[in-house]
């Protein structure tokens, strides 16, 4: 006992000294390895090859840094779309091309993103099994009697003597966009409530001397005013709850919105958010003083790394992913239709475009509709008249939606149309000359379009009383009028402010995603429409 107290006494007079912690992290990677648009075969500055040079870097200067991703990772580029659905039906075993990746980084953690479970369970369960690091998510937890992999809610690393916890959460909202059978036996609980309990077990339990929240959840609202954004469903989003309600949380690194964020706080809670599909590293350096069981946070300093240009793609990591490439390219390379004629969607949010319509007409055809819901997700789509391959018709839809037939009326579609309008600013007093001007709170691809009905929208007029002359086949459209409204799953989930759709009697979903609906659609036919057919238009004043 005497030479335990000597020992105890010996640590207590050990003097203070300074201890700097590394965290780089990635979020909303979507499959993005190459630098490279699979849509325009263009070279793009984005992508984990790009990115590994960057961490190759920060490792040199630092090499005790802690790499974590927040999710969102197996899902989003043709790599590793074709990935998926080979290994879904059989006919690859090679591991998941990002984890792979990953592992050859040395990533540390992943938090557990909701595209993640958009290939199922087996898909999931293998990619899990390929990484050589732990998924996190300390609110989803397993459903009674559920024999699937349960999630790690935090790990715990030790750098000099500091003992740093980071404790991964997942948006819980992943039952309103994905189908029963890609989440059986997971149930989804808040996050702000995981969080406490996570960081409680992390400093009591495990000792943490820091706490970083790796969230693939994101803000509900301005950090200037605190004001929740309109629109949005409840509990989502979560990081501010967790930054002002959540004791013991030094940080949150976070993804899910696709949006940045560096040098900002909640209180005394760092924040970071790089950029998503691997446009930015972040960093995040936090120093402490003192000693072991006795350290300080004395500050928090973060940054975002930006792939350029000139910042080289890392040669092992292209050519680890190339088997996976060069897959992918081959099914790109398939011919499929013809366009009657060039086509432009840089305007496809301000006129009605024939290649938006292209899309309403499949979602129209397989779901048995009388309106359609869509929106235009790339304004860089360029179609030129002539033959037309998988690459060029997936560009029109670059996302793994799968289509719903939902049970409506009027007064849905009208609701989702005024929900839709407030992509559009207010014009100015001398009026909108010429283009619409757009409203920054409202990310272009949830800005949908209607196919079935005619209308217009009035920038001029209030929020939520834009939509004008509403009618169907013909005639005023009444609020009452049954309806078969076709929406993809994202919108039926209410995200972005459809809530309209949300909980509506599921008539018939898609089994495949509407990206090889069209594909599929269009071999068929064996055509595009040539034009638009004008069925709504933006009044300009």
């Amino acid at each position: 006992m005497h030479f335990l107290r000597l020992l105890l006494l010996a640590a207590l007079a050990l003097p203070a000294r300074t201890v700097s912690i590394r965290l780089l992290v990635t979020t909303d990677l979507h499959g993005n390895i190459y630098p490279y648009d699979y849509f325009t075969t263009e070279t793009v500055n984005r992508g984990l090859a790009k990115l590994a040079t960057l961490i190759q870097a920060e490792r040199k200067e630092f090499p005790s840094a802690l790499l974590i991703d927040c999710g969102d990772t197996i899902q989003g580029t043709p790599l590793e779309s074709a990935y998926q659905l080979a290994f879904a039906a059989g006919k690859t075993s090679l591991p998941d091309p990002m984890m792979a990746a990953m592992n050859a980084l040395s990533f540390d953690a992943m938090t557990l993103g909701n595209h993640e479970l958009n290939f199922g369970l087996r898909n999931l369960a293998a990619a899990r099994s390929h990484a050589r690091f732990p998924w996190l998510s300390a609110n989803t937890r397993l459903s009674p009697g559920s024999a699937a992999k349960p999630f790690a809610p935090y790990i715990v690393k030790e750098i000099d003597g500091v003992r740093v916890a980071i404790v991964g959460i997942t948006t819980p909202s992943i039952p309103l966009w994905e189908k029963p059978e890609n989440y059986k036996g997971y149930r989804f609980l808040g996050g702000e409530d995981a969080a406490r309990e996570a960081v409680k077990a992390a400093r009591e339990k495990d000792k943490a001397d820091v706490v970083v929240i790796a969230s693939h959840a994101g803000l509900d609202r301005d950090l200037r005013t605190g004001k929740t954004f309109p629109n949005i469903v409840p509990g989502e989003n979560m990081v501010w709850n967790i930054a002002t309600g959540v004791s013991g949380v030094d940080a949150v690194v976070f993804g899910h919105t696709h949006r940045t964020l560096v040098n900002q706080s909640i209180g005394d809670v760092a924040l970071l958010q790089p950029q998503n599909w691997g446009g930015s590293l972040g960093r995040l350096d936090i120093t402490v003083e003192g000693a072991p069981g006795a350290w300080k946070v004395t500050g928090k300093r973060g940054m975002l790394i930006p792939v350029r240009p000139d910042t080289p793609a890392d040669p092992a990591i292209l050519a680890l992913a190339k088997p996976y490439h060069d897959a992918a390219e081959k099914e790109l390379m398939v011919p499929v239709a013809a366009s009657p004629v060039d086509m432009d969607g840089a305007f496809a949010r301000d006129a009605d475009t024939a290649l938006i319509d292209a899309i309403q007409e499949v979602q129209l055809h397989y779901a048995k509709a009388e309106v359609s819901f869509a929106a235009a997700f790339n304004l860089n789509m360029r179609i030129r008249k002539g033959p037309m391959t998988v690459r060029e018709l997936s560009a029109l839809y670059v996302y793994d939606n799968e289509l719903y037939a939902i049970e409506g009326d009027g007064r849905m579609v009208k609701d989702a149309l005024e929900n839709a309008a407030r992509y559009y600013a207010p014009c100015p007093a001398e009026g909108c000359k010429g283009k619409p001007r757009t409203n920054s709170a409202v990310i272009g691809f949830n800005y949908d379009m209607a196919q079935g009905v005619e209308y217009e929208i009035d920038p001029a007029r209030p929020e939520g009383d834009r939509v004008r002359n509403l009618r169907y086949q013909g005639r005023p459209l009444a609020m009452d009028r049954k309806l078969r409204i076709a929406v993809n799953n994202y919108r039926y989930g209410g995200s972005a402010g459809y809530g309209m759709f949300s909980g509506a009697k599921i008539l018939w979903q898609s089994n495949q995603p509407i990206r090889d609906l069209m594909v599929e659609y269009y071999t068929r036919k064996k055509t595009l429409p040539s034009a638009a057919d004008g069925n709504w238009r933006v009044v300009l004043r």
